[in-house]
């Protein structure tokens, strides 16, 4: 029972562990652009309730590109969503996320504290504005689209305040690519007794991508092959829990099991350096 205390009360600790270890020098932070990339991973919670509900720990992260380490994560249940702006703004970054950080308002907030973005978009999940602040016409603009990648300005509509302005970059996929993606929409649709959109169709045949990089500094193939480098921190994931063994926590208390996850990733950061300069795989 004592043991249990502790290990309750030990997530506080923990946390300030890792955070050490993930702290960066002040003196590198103006060097270059810091690209960092944003993901989560779930790790189920334990018990047959849970189990039956699909109840999940979300680590929330953030993987710094040059480096090739997490230097930020947070651990919440499934109700709590990705969020562009959940972690803290280095001035001067640039932030790489999937559709599930096509959030205008956050977006703005990342912006406004100097750091600079690349997400993946859909369609349908934001009010899109042309330049000159009317609605724009998105699938018009993919119809139009004669080249392997275009490019147009575009805004993003906030509930209050100025649209933010971004850059929007299509980029058309192969035909086999997507016919693949309008055959799961299908697939998917059917399931679900829903009827597929022909927009979603048009826009299942391209990759779209918004950016608030400098369209001199940053040209569209420069970023695209930005945000081909967000596989890298699935890969991380990977190693993570196969280095780790991150399964279901042990416990149902939320203290505990927030403890469990986090003594993990913990002993990952530990290890794998230690590994590399050895020059062997940890055991």
């Amino acid at each position: 029972m004592a043991l249990l205390g502790r290990l309750r009360n030990a997530g506080p600790w923990l946390q300030q562990l890792i955070g050490h270890l993930l702290k960066r020098e002040d003196a590198g932070l103006a060097k270059g652009r810091l690209i960092r990339i944003l993901d989560a991973t779930a790790v189920a919670k334990a018990g047959a309730y849970e189990k039956k509900n699909n109840g999940l720990w979300r680590m929330h992260c953030a993987f710094e590109l040059e480096r090739e380490q997490f230097d930020f994560i947070e651990i919440t249940d499934q109700s709590e969503a990705e969020l562009i702006d959940r972690v803290p703004v280095v001035p001067g970054e640039i932030r790489i996320g999937d559709r599930a950080y096509l959030q205008a308002e956050r977006i703005a907030k990342v912006m406004a504290q100097g750091g600079d973005v690349v997400v993946r978009a859909s369609w349908k999940n934001a009010r899109w504005l042309d330049a000159n602040g009317r609605a724009f016409d998105l699938i018009g603009f993919l119809e139009s689209c004669r080249e392997e990648v275009c490019e147009t300005p575009a805004r993003l509509a906030l509930k209050k305040g100025e649209p933010v302005k971004m850059r929007l970059i299509a980029l058309r996929k192969s035909e086999a690519a997507a016919q693949e993606a309008r055959r799961k929409i299908n697939k998917e649709a059917r399931a679900k007794g829903n009827k597929v959109q022909p927009q979603t169709l048009i826009a299942a045949g391209f990759v779209l991508l918004v950016t608030s990089l400098d369209r001199e500094e940053f040209p569209a193939d420069t970023v695209l092959k930005l945000y081909r480098m967000r596989w890298r921190i699935e890969l991380a994931f990977k190693r993570l829990k196969s280095l780790i063994g991150l399964r279901s926590p042990p416990a149902k208390d939320p203290r505990i099991a927030r403890s469990w996850i986090l003594a993990h990733f913990l002993i990952a950061l530990v290890t794998e350096p230690l590994s590399q300069e050895l020059g062997v795989s940890p055991p």
